[in-house]
């Protein structure tokens, strides 16, 4: 009886270990590593921490993260990223946390601050997420990613510069051939809605509080500054872009959090793991093309 029992339980352990989904469940333990993806000078350069399953050969799927803080500080290796990027590597992702240049680090990022240098720090940031993709993919041999499921995140300022390469800005730098597979925004925006059509829109996941009080959950100047301000300037978020994406037909997902303020811009990273997930999985790797919104209570 005995042995019996013991050879249950191994069948159920058998059966649970292979119930599992990879790119759903956490199967891997994970090694990191920092590589130096531009230089910029003598002195300074830009980094990225990459985060991989140990043990997979086959081409992975990438999860690039850029962190927020104004265009103006913030790191790539909190504590909060560190613990998402993890979870995201054990289920079977790659994923790349970059740093990139803070060009507002003297000016700010508020109302008194001219509204061309807003769009500069967008556009440089966007530029500098193109060069860290183009060197993940050139770097096969240490990365080993599949160019046809690249996917970048962002938080706050870096959720706006993801969604405005996206969407906003002419990339350049990377292959024309070359397709983004989907974007994620938290609490993210951008400056036109215009250059989203057909041919541009990708599976798109947003979060935003919808009492979001530095960057408009619908459509508002940024900061809510005044048309007086130098800083003046439009922007549409993640209720805008997905009423966009809805009226064209695509897939995107909406987690809206009633009564959220910009402070919810970094806790889906902790709190909504499986709803990025979930994105992910069947948006993305499945193109299950969807169309999904759902908003909880503050």
């Amino acid at each position: 009886m005995k042995y019996t029992i013991t050879l249950l339980i191994v069948f159920l352990n058998f059966l649970c270990a292979y119930s599992q989904t990879e790119f759903l469940d956490s199967l891997y333990t994970v090694e990191t590593s920092t590589h130096t993806y531009l230089k910029l000078n003598k002195k300074d350069s830009l980094q990225l921490d990459f985060y991989k399953p140990i043990g997979v050969v086959k081409k992975l799927p990438l999860l690039l993260y850029v962190h927020g803080g104004g265009f103006s500080g913030g790191v790539r290796d909190d504590s909060n990223t560190v613990q998402f990027a993890t979870k995201m590597a054990e289920k079977g992702y790659a994923v790349a946390s970059i740093s990139y240049q803070l060009i507002m680090k003297k000016l700010g990022f508020g109302c008194a601050t001219k509204t061309k240098e807003k769009i500069k720090a967008f556009n440089t940031a966007a530029e500098d997420i193109s060069l860290a993709i183009k060197f993940i993919l050139k770097n096969d041999n240490i990365f080993n990613i599949d160019e046809d499921k690249v996917v970048i995140s962002g938080t706050s300022a870096g959720a706006e510069a993801v969604l405005h390469l996206a969407y906003v800005y002419e990339n350049r730098i990377l292959p024309r051939k070359f397709k983004l597979a989907g974007v994620i925004g938290l609490a993210g925006a951008i400056t036109t809605l215009e250059r989203i059509d057909s041919d541009k829109a990708i599976p798109t996941q947003l979060f935003h509080g919808t009492n979001d009080n530095l960057v408009p959950y619908h459509i508002a100047a940024h900061h809510y500054c005044s048309p007086s301000d130098k800083g003046y300037m439009m922007l549409y978020g993640s209720r805008a872009i997905a009423d966009r994406l809805k009226g064209l037909g695509k897939p995107y997902y909406l987690f809206s959090i009633n009564g959220g303020t910009h402070s919810w811009s970094g806790i889906p990273m902790s709190r909504c793991v499986s709803e990025v997930t979930d994105f992910l999985y069947n948006d993305v790797l499945n193109n299950a093309k969807r169309q999904t919104e759902r908003t909880i209570g503050f």
